[in-house]
């Protein structure tokens, strides 16, 4: 999905991501946080040159494993 980059991906990853929303406040300001640098993402790639796409999707994709450990470790508890 990140590396997709459209409107479709973020109502996908709110669609995939909103099963986790209610079970934690950490998951869910995580799961903000993942949203918010992926609608960043989307408005860098489609309004800017290419040397900031890179650096733009790292910082998705770091949001998104903060969301996948917290909703890792909730799935173990």
């Amino acid at each position: 999905m990140i590396d997709a980059t459209s409107v479709e991906a973020i109502d996908s990853a709110r669609v995939l991501l909103d099963q986790f929303k209610g079970k934690s406040e950490t998951i869910a300001q995580a799961i903000d946080d993942f949203l918010l640098d992926f609608m960043t993402l989307l408005f860098v790639v489609e309004a800017t040159r290419e040397q900031f796409h890179n650096p733009a999707r790292r910082l998705a994709r770091i949001r998104l494993s903060k969301v996948r450990l917290f909703t890792h470790a909730m799935l173990l508890t």
